[in-house]
């Protein structure tokens, strides 16, 4: 008898071959599930409550996949895949997790049957690549030439992109809105030049865009009432300086004798704290920020000689109002001169809602600006903001390739007819996995047909006769529970979400499908319970 080789370490869960593909493969379904209903503009919300008791209601994808605590190794890939989708589209993350999800179901039969997983990733790779030409090929330019028609397709992209979401109804509110904020940016459109900003109160109409910089009033000591609070062309310190009294005996321990020389400590103190004051004043200023708070003694100060100050200003405000003012964040009072100095046309401050807001408008440097959002429910204007970072970036995306598709699946149904036809012509069993590659990407209008409550199996086939006969753009309108030509309907996405959720989708099915065994090892011994484990005596060995 063959005498038994231990390999791995004792408590090693290790499970191979076709049942641990299987399993990865429904373990995958499970998740596709869960944020199957989100799809679409009759998509579902989620309410999804962390431990700590907050809660976040969402329809983004990505954001769903990041809340869920995912275990499963495989399944954990699904969250990958919309986050890179998040990351480098911004939008169509419900749609990748779905695609992979129904791949790998499609495959779920032939792996059962005995095919080999290699050879259907094989024939995967060479679909996506067919499915990618055939986008490219349909996908319709962008003419940049023409400012007003530019302006339309994205506005058009941007409300496609808030058709599914939280704020629909004010989709076109919005879509202005975003396509203002992405065109006021440079050639780089860097996103970090946009900022949101939540204001609770208010309808959603009352939102706004702001033309530069915009943050909410700091904390702020008594003198502040008599400080002015609107300047036209001030010069603006941006400092990293605490301007009170208490910072100096911080700094060290002193040991006096007699009260001459405490008195002398404390008038040192106002001496330096008066002397920085001095050197901001005299470097021409009017506008002086902080990261650090600002005391009521340099407020009273400022205010006497006619200077707005903010303290504990947030640091991401802090550098955004540097890059579009100019200047630099300075950590001593003593080099302050013009060349470190921001500007702007216009500096004033005004009442939003409840809250006070300082706006930087006309910065010479970089064009930003700030989008002010107003609503009711915290957790609402969560999801507004979050809804409008997916359209800003479809629409970042869409003037950077410039190329459009009709959405509403339109396109899938497309890719998939010409997908089959070109697998009629193959001889060899790979028609089979092209057939499943072109039925899983039916998925996504007959999602969006279930979501809405119609009958998919109708609309489907309507599509399938309209594509087969040339109706390339013809998709679901869930309006009228019927088909139309989503290109005529203004349901368009940039060609390059399509293209990156498909590439994405399939390089994580045949991820999956090329792992046939997971090896778990044993929980360390100091993760590991103490005691007797329940349910095994004392004496038995473990």
């Amino acid at each position: 008898m063959q005498p038994q080789i231990i390999l791995l370490k004792e408590g090693t869960d290790s499970s191979q071959g076709k049942p641990q593909l299987i399993s990865n493969i429904n373990a995958c379904a499970a998740v596709v599930d869960a944020i199957r209903t989100t799809l679409g503009p009759r998509g579902m919300d989620k309410l999804i409550v962390d431990n700590r008791g907050k809660a976040c209601i969402s329809n983004d994808g990505a954001t769903i996949m990041k809340q869920l605590d995912i275990v499963h190794p495989a399944a954990k890939t699904l969250v990958d895949i919309a986050k890179s989708q998040d990351a480098e589209v911004g939008d169509g993350t419900t749609t990748v997790v779905l695609l992979t999800g129904e791949l790998l179901q499609q495959c779920k039969n032939l792996i059962e049957e005995g095919v080999h997983p290699h050879a259907v990733v094989r024939a995967f790779r060479k679909a996506t690549g067919l499915a990618v030409d055939k986008i490219n090929e349909c996908a319709v330019k962008i003419n940049k030439q023409d400012p007003a028609e530019l302006r339309s397709i994205l506005e058009k992209c941007a409300g496609t992109s808030l058709n599914s979401k939280l704020i629909h109804q004010q989709k076109d509110f919005f879509a202005k809105m975003v396509v203002d904020a992405v065109m006021s940016l440079d050639d780089l459109m860097p996103l970090d030049m946009i900022g949101i900003k939540k204001v609770t109160g208010g309808a959603l109409e009352d939102s706004q865009l702001v033309d530069g910089v915009a943050f909410k009033k700091t904390f702020s000591y008594a003198g502040f009432e008599m400080q002015p609070k609107r300047y036209e062309k001030p010069k603006i310190a941006l400092l990293n300086i605490e301007l009170e009294l208490k910072a100096e005996r911080d700094n060290a321990e002193i040991r006096v004798d007699s009260v001459e020389e405490y008195q002398k400590i404390v008038d040192t103190e106002w001496n330096i704290l008066y002397e920085k004051l001095d050197l901001i004043h005299k470097s021409g200023a009017k506008v002086v920020l902080s990261k650090l708070p600002i005391g009521d003694v340099a407020t009273q100060y400022f205010a006497d000689r006619d200077m707005f100050c903010a303290g504990r200003v947030v640091e991401e405000d802090l550098k955004r109002t540097m890059k579009a003012c100019g200047g630099a964040i300075m950590t001593t009072a003593h080099d302050l001169n013009e060349s470190v100095l921001g500007t702007c046309e216009l500096f004033e401050e005004k009442q939003i809602g409840a809250e006070r807001f300082n706006l930087f408008k006309g910065c010479p440097q970089a064009r930003t600006c700030t989008i002010v959002l107003r609503g009711g429910a915290e957790q609402f204007l969560e999801e507004t903001e979050r809804s409008l970072h997916d359209a800003i970036m479809i629409v970042r995306r869409a003037l950077k390739h410039d190329a459009v598709v009709a959405g509403g699946g339109a396109i899938e149904l497309e890719v998939s007819r010409h997908l089959r036809e070109y697998s009629r012509s193959i001889a060899s069993k790979e028609q089979l996995f092209l057939a499943a590659y072109a039925k899983a990407l039916e998925v996504v209008p007959r999602q969006l047909c279930d979501n809405a409550g119609f009958d998919s199996t109708t609309i489907l086939n309507k599509l399938r006769a309209r594509h087969a006969e040339g109706g390339k753009w013809f998709g679901v309108d869930v309006m009228s529970e019927d088909i139309a030509d989503n290109f005529i309907a203004c349901v368009w996405e940039p060609a390059l979400v399509k293209i990156n959720a498909l590439t994405a989708a399939s390089e994580a099915a045949c991820l999956i499908l090329s792992v046939d065994e997971t090896i778990k090892s044993p929980r360390s011994s100091h993760d590991a319970p103490q005691g007797p484990m329940p349910g095994r005596g004392r004496g038995r060995p473990m």
